[in-house]
């Protein structure tokens, strides 16, 4: 049981291998996210390819109701995907670039100003 507020990782008992180069993202279902408030908390979560143990999902109840998680139930999806390793380079400086540090919507608006 997830009570309203109340963030909860769901053990799914599976358990699997995944090659080095890959990732598999835990993502929400749709429908229990059109039908439920029930979400997945840590959108997408990342399974490394060197874990070995039970594939959990963070559940988090938006509702004001508690919401039971049975056995069975699809609470969420896994995905497979590629990923490329990099090295990083720590620098003093950095490029510029027309955003600069600008935040959220700070390309629209130099769009609309321009």
């Amino acid at each position: 049981e997830i009570g309203p507020g109340e963030t909860k990782l769901i053990h799914t008992g599976v358990k699997v291998a995944i090659p080095r180069g890959y990732e598999l993202q835990v993502r929400p279902k749709s429908g229990i996210s059109l039908k439920t408030k029930l979400r997945v908390a840590n959108t997408p979560g990342t399974i490394d390819s060197d874990y070995r143990g039970d594939v959990g999902v963070v559940l988090i109840n938006h509702g004001t109701e508690p919401f039971d998680v049975r056995q069975g139930d699809r609470i969420a999806q896994l995905v497979v995907m590629p990923f490329k390793e990099i090295d990083f380079e720590v620098v003093d400086e950095l490029t510029e670039t027309v955003r600069a540090d600008g935040g959220f919507g700070s390309t629209t608006e130099k769009t609309k100003n321009a």
